[in-house]
């Protein structure tokens, strides 16, 4: 039997990605590896709930969910994650994986979209960043880098052009929303005419930092 810890499911709109402004299941799995110094999800790293693999995919389809984000924590630490992906697929759904650029994307059904967060300088825990799983992401797929400073900024403009991320897939840009003011970033962004797309965390902006919105 296939279980999974589960944090929180719950149906809100999303607030960033492809799909921003929908509304959309969100499915918290519990556990995370990393310690990012801005982390908006502390509470997930303890405590959680099993659950069997199907009961997951009930409580989904009782939300209505034609939209689902898989998130964390860091979903794809849990072994179990894999087989949700695909059954959520199977069960005729948008599926979408927030992950961080610190794990193996090997297995990741191929439906999936998988939005991928590159650690920048900034969050800590860039040294745990395996570019290499860059080279699986598609058109479909999207990376995110969180924008702490200028530094950071500086940085991740430049891994943009290393990597040859433009052209691969969507390239967001986000601001630490504690910690840089989003006008900011937007100037910079225009002053340099990269080639992203900015995002800000609509649900930080309607809500503040809540859990399970």
């Amino acid at each position: 039997m296939t279980r999974l810890k589960i944090t929180e499911i719950f149906y809100s709109l999303q607030g960033e990605a492809d799909t921003v402004g929908i509304p959309t299941v969100f499915v918290r799995l519990t556990g995370c590896p990393l310690r990012c110094q801005y982390c908006d999800t502390e509470y997930a790293f303890h405590g959680g709930e099993w659950w069997d693999l199907e009961a997951v995919v009930h409580k989904v389809r009782e939300l209505g969910g034609r939209y689902v984000c898989v998130t964390g924590g860091e979903p794809l630490a849990q072994k179990s994650c894999l087989a949700l992906l695909t059954r959520l697929c199977e069960a005729g759904c948008r599926v979408s994986l927030e992950t961080s650029g610190a794990m193996s994307l090997e297995g990741v059904d191929e439906r999936v979209v998988r939005v991928v967060d590159v650690k920048t300088p900034g969050s800590r825990e860039e040294p745990r960043n395996r570019y290499a799983e860059l080279a699986r992401l598609g058109k479909k797929d999207l990376v995110k880098f969180v924008i702490c400073d200028r530094g950071d900024y500086e940085w991740s403009r430049a891994k943009v052009r290393e990597l040859g991320l433009e052209g691969r897939c969507a390239v967001l840009f986000s601001p630490s929303h504690e910690q840089l003011p989003a006008r900011q970033l937007a100037d910079w962004i225009l002053e340099d005419r990269l080639p992203v797309r900015f995002q800000i965390q609509l649900h930080k902006y309607l809500w503040g930092n809540v859990p399970g919105k």
